[in-house]
């Protein structure tokens, strides 16, 4: 399997929702797994990219900076009424040791006609995290909270 084919996929999981989200690089994997983390709550496809969130976060390792960049999203969605559908990862770069993202997040305010919630996402969690390069390129697994 191409991950050209394969954005990301859907694990099994008990209580809350898992996947694995997949890259050519850690950047685009970043990328897939905050449409991944979108999908679970909203119809992505439904949002009109109109509004642009600049985001920069540094964290002390890539498995923190992964569970950062999404509660940051998670954030701007709960408290700044945000629905995403276009995320774009410039960079991660490792400087002394910590890890910093350079990103967008392109969406548009929440309208509840049109941005039916299906399931809501209540934290991002470090439970079965990973964050690895793979042969095919790179791939992240993430479980949020439902």
């Amino acid at each position: 399997m191409q991950f050209s084919d394969l954005k990301y996929e859907y694990l099994e999981h008990t209580a809350d929702a898992k996947f694995k989200a997949y890259g050519k690089t850690m950047e685009e994997a970043f990328e897939n797994a905050a449409v991944a983390m979108f999908n679970v709550m909203i119809n992505t496809s439904k949002v009109d990219c109109k509004h642009t969130e600049e985001i920069k976060l540094t964290a002390p390792d890539i498995d923190d900076l992964l569970v950062d960049w999404l509660s940051e999203l998670l954030f701007l969605f709960e408290v700044d009424f945000i629905a995403f559908g276009e995320f774009k990862v410039e960079s991660i770069t490792q400087v002394n040791g910590e890890y910093t993202i350079s990103a967008q997040a392109s969406g548009e305010e929440i309208d509840l006609e049109k941005h039916e919630i299906d399931t809501e996402v209540k934290a991002v969690t470090y439970n079965d995290l990973k964050a690895e390069e793979v042969p095919e390129g790179f791939m992240v697994q993430v479980t949020v909270d439902t």
